[in-house]
């Protein structure tokens, strides 16, 4: 059984520490947990592993968040990997800091990257897995507050929330989203 697993963010320095880059700080833990060396690929960075024999594949594509599904739709069809067995790692507004939501399906709520996975794979009906970052901003000021760098307080909380994340996306790969989802969704 294969699973990719993706980190959505951006590409670049500038971005590197943003809350909007947090998928891809939850896929290099996951990287560094299964020791899966990240290698430049088509779309991006490419991670292969191995959890308890099942192999995963870890991606951070190279895009930008608004064409995530192009790297998307072509590792899944590069390596067969089954809509089930993809999982989408985000940031949202919506979810107070840290809150972890994982999900089967939904809509895209205006977040980009998953406008563009749901446009390039045609459906609304895949994993992701949801990392709140509040909506701590001032009216007109979200781009601002998305490609902004974590305050103090947040930073404080920051590698706990991410080894949370790490863990509830292994065991969306071994014992499969319902159980990942009772056992981690809102915590």
């Amino acid at each position: 059984m294969k699973y990719l697993i993706v980190g959505l963010g951006n590409k670049g320095a500038e971005y590197e520490n943003t809350r909007h880059n947090i998928g891809f700080k939850v896929v290099e833990k996951l990287a560094e947990t299964i020791e899966a060396p990240f290698k430049t690929a088509n779309f991006g960075w490419l991670a292969e592993g191995k959890y308890k024999g099942r192999k995963v594949l870890l991606l951070k594509p190279d895009t930008y968040m608004n064409l995530s599904g192009k790297a998307i739709k072509f590792w899944m069809q590069k390596e067969n990997i089954p809509l089930e067995n993809l999982l989408v790692i985000t940031d949202d507004l919506a979810l107070p800091f840290g809150t972890l939501r994982m999900k089967m399906k939904g809509s895209d709520a205006g977040h980009n990257g998953l406008k563009s996975v749901q446009g390039e794979l045609q459906t609304q009906n895949y994993p992701r897995l949801r990392f709140g970052i509040s909506a701590n901003f001032a009216q007109g000021r979200q781009v601002d507050y998305v490609i902004g760098e974590w305050t103090d307080e947040e930073k404080e909380k920051l590698g706990e929330r991410i080894e949370q994340f790490s863990k509830a996306s292994l065991a969306f790969v071994f014992a499969g989203i319902q159980n990942a989802m009772t056992g981690f969704n809102g915590k």
